[in-house]
């Protein structure tokens, strides 16, 4: 649903987003990682039509968007960092004047916001939006994000300023809008907020795509300084004896207890061997990386 191709931005000479490529597929609620200053933003405004790339391509839906944008627009919805109102409007009224963009007619409008206002929980607010919390403004954009039914949603940090209920129930509604079909692409720099409803991230930084894929994944992609490696538990009732494979880079034993690094997961072949020599295994698992400290670490280089 999403694919960028060597997309490049470079702005006065300094490159924001350095030969950028993608792939998002579609339903997929996927996590776009990195500190601030990475590049995250710049590339949402180039995936929503806001501007156009110095090389490469980005495309939704099969759509090129810098050939066609307006043909973008009609398929995505779009919540920036910092949403902004009409002031002197009420919620419905704002989100009156953004559908007739999308050519709804009154009954069309009408029943689409009495939805959205519902969804995001400001049904029955009167008061203007130039009086609202930055957590109601927060709600509001992304009733305004969904206006026209979006099949692509682009939330850029879009629990920065929502209290814990707010967060909680943007979280719900990730889900909900996942479970219709719906892709959703979440640019943030706060890991915990994206491990919790992407189901696939992608790490950026200085503007280049460092890995992509689960957390699990990616996190054990950056934690290999050597490359592919999977580091694997093992713990018998009785002495460990020696282990024979291949594909074993080396092990770290204690007793009945050992940490054995590999190219791949050659789980079943140990227990199999354990197995065949009598051995009972009380604990056999992949070692997973802390995610926070394998990413802190990235951030920090």
């Amino acid at each position: 649903m999403i694919q960028t191709e060597n997309l490049t931005k470079i702005y006065n000479g300094k490159t924001a987003v350095d030969g950028l490529d993608l792939t998002v597929g579609e339903g997929e609620i996927f996590g776009f990682l990195g500190p601030n200053g990475a590049g995250k933003s710049t590339t949402i405004l180039m995936l929503t039509g806001m501007i156009e790339p110095t090389d490469g391509r980005c495309l939704v839906d099969g759509i090129e968007v810098a050939k066609d944008p307006l043909a973008v627009k009609k398929i995505i919805g779009y919540l920036p960092e910092d949403v902004g109102f009409y002031g002197n409007l009420t919620a419905e009224q704002n989100l009156d004047y953004f559908a007739r963009f999308y050519g709804m007619d009154a009954r069309g409008r009408k029943t689409r916001i009495a939805e959205l206002l519902d969804l995001v929980h400001l049904d029955g607010v009167t008061q203007k939006a130039g009086e609202y919390s930055r957590g109601m403004k927060q709600r509001l954009g992304l009733a305004q994000a969904l206006i026209n039914d979006p099949k692509v949603l682009f939330l850029d940090e879009p629990t920065a300023n929502l209290d814990p209920e707010g967060v909680r129930e943007y979280r719900e509604l990730v889900e909900h809008l996942a479970a219709e079909g719906k892709t959703i692409f979440v640019s943030s720099h706060i890991l915990s907020e994206v491990r919790e409803v992407c189901r696939t991230v992608g790490l950026l930084a200085k503007g280049k795509l460092v890995a992509q894929g689960t957390l699990g994944e990616v996190a054990r992609t950056l934690a290999s300084p050597d490359g592919d490696t999977v580091r694997i538990i093992v713990e018998t009732g009785e002495r460990l004896p020696d282990l024979e494979d291949p594909e074993i880079i080396d092990i770290e034993r204690n007793g009945n207890r050992a940490v054995v690094r590999a190219t791949t997961d050659i789980r079943d072949r140990l227990a199999a061997t354990l197995f065949e020599q009598g051995m009972h295994v009380r604990e056999m698992r992949v070692e997973e990386p802390d995610i926070e400290d394998v990413f802190m670490a990235v951030y920090r280089r």
